[in-house]
């Protein structure tokens, strides 16, 4: 799968998202090493610590169902009806990442027609995972 067709997905993703609270959209695509993607979408709760985030989502749902090898992950986000230029992950995302990612997993951002290619470890320099302390 290339890089453009897993933002394509994520932005498919961004569909789903139910916020509307903040009215702001974000979708996930994250690809496994196995080859298979799970799709993800910010999810709103009134009682805003009871939200969940697109990275969260796509994580979840492929950890319940068994794969923890993971190869990039393409974040789309904006308020309805636009595309924000960069959508990053917030820190509580990039702790679980860390959680099951490399220091060298690919994290995209942006939108379909430009993106920008990362490292968890670019993202989260100043310590990388619980599990490395």
């Amino acid at each position: 799968m290339t890089d453009g067709e897993l933002m394509m997905l994520a932005q498919r993703a961004r569909e789903h998202s139910y916020s509307p609270y903040s009215g702001f959209c974000v979708g996930a695509a994250l690809l496994t090493k196995s080859g298979r993607v799970y799709l993800g979408c910010n999810i709103e709760n009134a009682g805003y610590s009871a939200t969940n985030c697109a990275e969260r989502t796509a994580i979840f749902k492929a950890v319940s169902e068994g794969e923890r090898e993971f190869e990039a992950i393409a974040i789309v986000g904006g308020r309805r009806g636009e595309t924000a230029p960069l959508t990053a992950p917030c820190g509580v995302c990039r702790q679980v990442l860390s959680e099951f990612c490399p220091e060298d997993f690919k994290i995209l951002l942006g939108d379909p027609q430009k993106y920008y290619t990362y490292t968890l470890k670019s993202l989260l320099p100043l310590s990388f995972g619980a599990k490395d302390l």
